[in-house]
C-alpha cells in the first residue's frame, strides 16, 4: 500500500514547483489572508482547518469546502487553484482542510467514513461547515464541495453523506462514492483505482441512498472532470460517476447537451442544458491524472459566480496565521522538473518539454504557458486576472 501512495505522491504531491513557467498575480488591493482555525468542533481524525474570508463578503455568502489531493494540504490548494481569487470577486468563503495522517490522503475507504456521522474525516469536515455557518450568514442553498484526486473521492463521500448540507459537488479526477470501500483497514483499493469495479446505475445510486437511509430530500448537483488516459485513477471511474449521480438525480444517462468548452475537452450535461444542470461531465482527451482544471467553470457550476451585494465581515473567527507564508502570489521555483498536480500540469504528447497551448475557457481566450524545464511535461495554471512569465 505504501508503494501505491508513493506513486500517487509522485504524480501529485511535489506541489507547486510546477509553477516554474508562469507566475499567477493575485488580484490587487486584497488584504484577505488564509488563517488557521482551531477548536472548530468534533474532529475524530485531527484534521486541520484553514479559512479564507475575502475582504468583502457577500450579504449571503456561498461556502466552499475545498479538498486537497494525496500528500497535499489545504494551504497548497488555496495557493495553487485559483479558488480564493474567485472568492475575492464573488464574495464567497472557502474552507481549506488538511489531513494529518502520514499518507495525507482522505479516508474514503473505512466503514466509518462511508456512513453518515459514522466517524473519521467526514465528521471533522462537517464540523468545519457548521463552525462557519454559526459565524457567517451563509446562504444554505449555496454550500458546495470541490476536490482533486483523493479530495475528489471525498467530494463524492461528502455529497452522499450530507445531501441536506451540500447543494453541489465538483470532482476532479476522482471515483464514485463507495468504490474505494475496504473492510481490512487498507486505505487503497486497487480494484477501484484500476477501473475494475463496474456497477449498474441503480447499484451505484443505492450506495448513495443507503449512506443516509430514509432521506427523501433534494440531492446535490454534481460536476465530474477526468482525463481519458489517467492511470492513477482509471478513466472508467469517470463513467461510473456519471452512472451514479444521474441515477441519484433521477435523470437519463443520455446527454441533454454536448459542447467543447476547452482544448481537448468534451462537456456533457444530463437532465438539463444550462450551466447548472443536475449532472455535468468534462472529459479531457489524451490527459492523464492531471488535467487543465478551470476553477471559473467549477464556480459557475456551483452557482457561486454572483455576489448579491457585499458587506465587510463583522465577526471574524479566532484564527492563527498559517505557517510558511501560504498566502499571496505564486512564486517561481527552480525545481528543474514538472510535477503532476491536478490543474497545474498535463502530460505532453511528445517526449520533451515545449510551450503548451493552454485550455480555452468560457472566461477568456487561449493563452500559452512557457517551458518549465522538464522532460515530457508542461506546466498549466488556472486562468487568473493577469499573468506574466516567471524570470529564468
Amino acid at each position: 500500500m505504501r508503494t501505491r501512495f508513493a506513486l500517487l505522491a509522485a504524480a501529485l504531491a511535489t506541489a507547486l514547483a510546477t509553477m516554474t513557467a508562469v507566475v499567477t498575480v493575485a488580484t490587487p488591493a486584497s488584504a484577505a489572508t488564509l488563517t488557521q482555525v482551531t477548536n472548530f468542533g468534533t474532529n475524530p481524525t485531527n484534521l486541520q482547518m484553514h479559512l479564507y474570508v475575502p475582504d468583502r463578503v457577500a450579504a449571503r455568502p456561498a461556502l466552499l469546502l475545498a479538498l486537497h489531493y494525496c500528500t497535499g494540504s489545504g494551504p497548497a490548494v488555496h495557493t495553487g487553484f485559483g479558488l480564493s481569487s474567485l472568492a475575492d470577486r464573488y464574495g464567497y468563503i472557502v474552507i481549506y482542510p488538511s489531513v494529518t495522517r502520514s499518507s495525507k490522503c482522505w479516508d474514503v475507504s473505512s466503514p466509518q467514513a462511508l456512513r453518515r456521522d459514522g466517524g473519521s474525516d467526514p465528521v471533522g469536515l462537517k464540523s468545519m461547515i457548521d463552525y462557519v455557518r454559526s459565524r457567517y450568514p451563509v446562504d444554505p442553498d449555496r454550500i458546495g464541495v470541490a476536490g482533486f484526486s483523493s479530495g475528489a473521492m471525498m467530494t463524492n463521500v461528502m455529497t452522499a453523506l450530507y445531501p441536506d448540507v451540500f447543494n453541489a459537488g465538483v470532482s476532479s479526477s476522482g471515483v464514485p462514492f463507495g468504490c474505494f470501500a475496504t473492510t481490512n483497514g487498507a486505505e487503497w483499493n486497487s480494484e477501484c483505482s484500476g477501473g475494475r469495479i463496474v456497477k449498474t446505475p441503480q447499484q451505484w445510486g443505492d450506495l448513495v441512498r443507503n449512506a443516509y437511509p430514509g432521506y427523501t430530500g433534494k440531492r446535490p448537483r454534481f460536476q465530474i472532470w477526468h482525463g481519458t488516459t489517467d492511470t492513477t485513477l482509471s478513466y472508467v471511474n469517470f463513467g461510473e460517476q456519471i452512472k451514479q449521480w444521474t441515477n441519484v438525480q433521477g435523470v437519463s444517462q443520455t446527454p441533454s447537451y454536448t459542447d467543447y468548452p476547452q482544448a481537448s475537452a468534451t462537456r456533457t450535461r444530463y437532465g438539463g442544458t444550462g450551466g447548472t444542470a443536475p449532472v455535468e461531465a468534462i472529459s479531457f482527451q489524451g490527459y492523464g491524472h492531471s488535467i487543465p482544471f478551470d476553477a471559473a467553470q467549477a464556480i459557475r457550476f456551483l452557482g457561486f459566480d454572483t455576489t448579491g451585494g457585499t458587506t465587510p465581515p463583522t465577526t471574524p473567527p479566532p484564527t492563527t496565521p498559517p505557517p510558511g507564508g501560504t498566502t499571496g502570489a505564486l512564486r517561481n521555483s527552480a525545481a528543474g522538473r514538472c510535477l503532476d498536480v491536478p490543474a497545474q500540469s498535463r502530460t505532453a504528447p511528445r517526449s520533451r518539454c515545449g510551450t503548451a497551448t493552454a485550455a480555452r475557457t468560457s472566461s477568456g481566450p487561449r493563452r500559452r504557458a512557457g517551458n518549465s524545464r522538464c522532460t515530457g511535461r508542461s506546466a498549466w495554471t488556472p486562468r487568473a486576472p493577469r499573468r506574466r512569465r516567471a524570470p529564468g
